[in-house]
C-alpha cells in the first residue's frame, strides 16, 4: 500500500544542533515569513540536486541565523556586504550555487551600494530580498522600505516624506540596470502568492545553474512582532497596504533570451604570481621553516588579554614572521566592547599544510595575558598542548595537569625595560625560543613590517631578545 510521507527537505538539518534551546523548532516568531521562504529555497535545492554545492551568505538581521537550518555551506558576513561576499565566493567557486539572503534594513540601507554594484556587474548569483518594511531583529526601527505613515520605534508618529523621504522600491531600481537577467517581487501571504514565490525561487536558482547571470527575488513578508499585530492581521496588512506601494509582479525577465554570462578568467602560473610580487620560490621558502619538535609543530593558537596589551599585534607578528618563514598562516581578531581596556583575543594558525579555517576552536597553544583570558580559554586547549601565561598579572597557575605550562613574568620584565607595552614582544621571544617554531632572525627581520611605529622597533627588538634570554634560562634550569 502506498504511503505519503511528509518530511523536511534534505537541504535542511533534521535537528538544529547549532541553535540554543529547542532543537526541533526554528527561532522565528509565529507568522514570520522567513521560515516559509527557507522551506521553498531548501525544496528547490533538493529538486535541483544542488545541496552539496550551495553556499548561503547571510548577514546581520533575522536572516543571519539561516546557518542553524540550512545543510549547505554557510557564510555570515558584515551588515550589507552579502553581495560582495557572494561575488568573491562565486568567482572562486564558479560551479557553486551562491545565494545572498538579505533583509530590507540590510540590503536597501547599509548594503545599498553593494547590491547595486553586484547587479550592475551581472554577477551570476541569486539574491533573496526579504522586505518586511522594518528592522525586525534590532528593535523595530524604520527601514528604507518602511511605508509612509507606518509607525516604528524611530518614527513613532509615522514615516513622512518631509522627514524620512519615500519608501525605496528595490525591485524597480534593480530592474532598470542592463545586466540583471531576472527581477520579480512576490509575497508570502495566502497560498496563491506563496506558490508564486515558490516558482520565483526556483527560477532564480535555475538561472544561476544555467549561468544566465544576476537574479533578485524581492519577497514581501510579515513581521508580526515588529508590527505589533497577529500573524493573520499582518498578512492582511501586506495585501492591503504593502501591495499598493510594492506591487507584486515580474519587473524584468530575460531568462529565455539571455546568453551565458561568465567573468573573464585570467590564468596565471604560480611562478608568474611569484615573479610579479617578487616572492621567493616555494623551495626557498620551505627551506626557511625550522625543524620543530613534534609536539610544537603547526601551532593553532589563541592569544588573549585585555585591550592595550598588544594581543592583536602579537598575533600579527607571529603571522607576519610565519609567512616570511614559509608557513601557511591565518590571523583573525576578536575585539571586546572597546579597544583599550576591553577584552581582546585573536586566532593564529602557522601550518605546513593549507589552513582550512582561520578559527581556532581547539588550540594547541594558549597565550593568556590576564586572568579572565586564562579562565575563559584554559579548558579549550587540547591535551598535550601548551599554555603560556603572564605570571606578573595572573595570580594562579593553570589547573590542567594534561598540558604543558610556561609562566613568563612578561609585564614585570617589560616594566624593567621602561615600557610595559612591550610585554607582548617578550612573550613572542620566549615562545619562539621555547618551541623553535620560528627563528630569531626571521622574527627580527619581520618586526619592521608589522610594527606601525618605526621608532619603537629598537625597543621591541630588545624585548624579543629579553624573552629569548628568559626562555633559555628557564629551559636550562629545567
Amino acid at each position: 500500500m502506498a504511503v505519503t510521507a511528509y518530511k523536511k527537505a534534505a537541504s535542511f538539518y533534521e535537528s538544529y544542533e547549532r541553535k540554543s534551546g529547542l532543537k526541533d523548532v526554528t527561532h522565528y516568531c509565529p507568522g514570520c515569513g522567513h521560515g516559509v521562504l527557507h522551506k521553498l529555497i531548501a525544496e528547490a535545492l533538493d529538486d535541483f540536486n544542488a545541496t552539496d554545492k550551495t553556499v548561503l551568505i547571510s548577514p546581520v538581521g533575522c536572516s543571519v541565523f539561516a546557518y542553524y537550518y540550512f545543510k549547505v555551506g554557510n557564510i555570515q558576513c558584515a551588515h550589507g556586504r552579502a553581495p560582495a561576499v557572494a561575488t568573491g565566493i562565486k568567482r572562486v567557486l564558479p560551479h557553486s550555487v551562491t545565494i545572498a539572503y538579505q533583509g530590507d534594513g540590510d540590503l536597501a540601507a547599509i548594503g545599498g551600494n553593494n547590491i547595486l554594484q553586484a547587479a550592475n556587474r551581472g554577477e551570476n548569483i541569486t539574491v533573496f530580498f526579504v522586505n518586511n518594511a522594518i528592522y525586525g531583529m534590532t528593535g523595530g526601527q524604520m527601514a528604507p522600505t518602511t511605508l509612509l505613515g507606518q509607525k516604528t520605534t524611530t518614527t513613532p508618529y509615522g514615516r513622512t516624506t518631509a522627514n524620512e523621504g519615500m519608501p525605496m522600491k528595490v525591485a524597480e531600481i534593480i530592474s532598470q540596470l542592463d545586466a540583471p537577467v531576472y527581477v520579480e517581487r512576490v509575497a508570502i501571504t495566502d497560498a496563491k502568492h506563496t506558490m508564486k514565490t515558490r516558482a520565483a525561487v526556483r527560477k532564480a536558482i535555475k538561472n544561476q545553474l544555467e549561468n544566465k547571470g544576476f537574479s533578485l527575488v524581492e519577497v514581501l513578508s510579515v513581521c508580526p512582532s515588529g508590527w505589533k499585530m497577529t500573524p493573520v492581521q499582518a498578512k492582511q496588512w501586506v495585501e492591503e497596504h504593502m501591495f499598493k506601494i510594492f506591487p507584486p509582479g515580474v519587473y524584468k525577465d530575460e531568462s529565455a533570451e539571455r546568453d551565458i554570462r561568465e567573468a573573464n578568467k585570467f590564468i596565471f602560473s604560480t611562478e608568474d604570481i611569484r615573479s610579479k610580487l617578487d616572492i621567493p620560490s616555494q623551495e626557498v621558502i620551505k627551506s626557511q621553516i625550522p625543524q620543530v619538535p613534534e609536539r610544537y609543530k603547526d601551532p593553532r593558537m589563541i592569544l588573549a588579554g585585555f585591550g592595550g596589551q598588544g594581543i592583536l599585534m602579537l598575533g600579527v607578528g607571529l603571522s607576519e614572521a610565519g609567512m616570511e618563514a614559509g608557513y601557511n598562516v591565518s590571523w583573525i581578531p576578536s575585539y571586546g566592547p572597546e579597544m583599550r581596556g576591553g577584552t581582546a583575543n585573536c586566532h593564529v594558525n602557522l601550518s605546513t599544510n593549507r589552513v582550512g579555517s582561520p578559527l581556532v576552536s581547539k588550540p594547541t597553544v594558549l597565550v593568556a595575558m590576564n586572568l579572565p583570558s586564562l579562565d575563559k580559554f584554559e579548558d579549550l586547549v587540547v591535551p598535550g598542548g601548551l599554555i603560556i601565561y603572564d605570571s606578573s598579572l595572573i595570580n594562579r597557575a593553570p589547573q590542567r595537569d594534561d598540558v604543558e605550562v610556561f609562566a613568563i613574568p612578561a609585564t614585570e620584565l617589560a616594566d624593567k625595560l621602561g615600557n610595559t607595552r612591550v610585554a607582548n614582544m617578550i612573550i613572542l621571544g620566549a615562545y619562539i625560543e621555547y618551541t623553535g617554531v620560528l627563528t630569531k632572525a626571521t622574527v627580527l627581520d619581520a618586526l619592521p613590517n608589522f610594527l606601525k611605529k618605526k621608532t619603537m622597533v629598537p625597543l621591541n627588538r630588545i624585548a624579543i631578545e629579553k624573552g629569548i634570554e628568559f626562555a633559555r634560562q628557564k629551559m636550562n634550569k629545567s
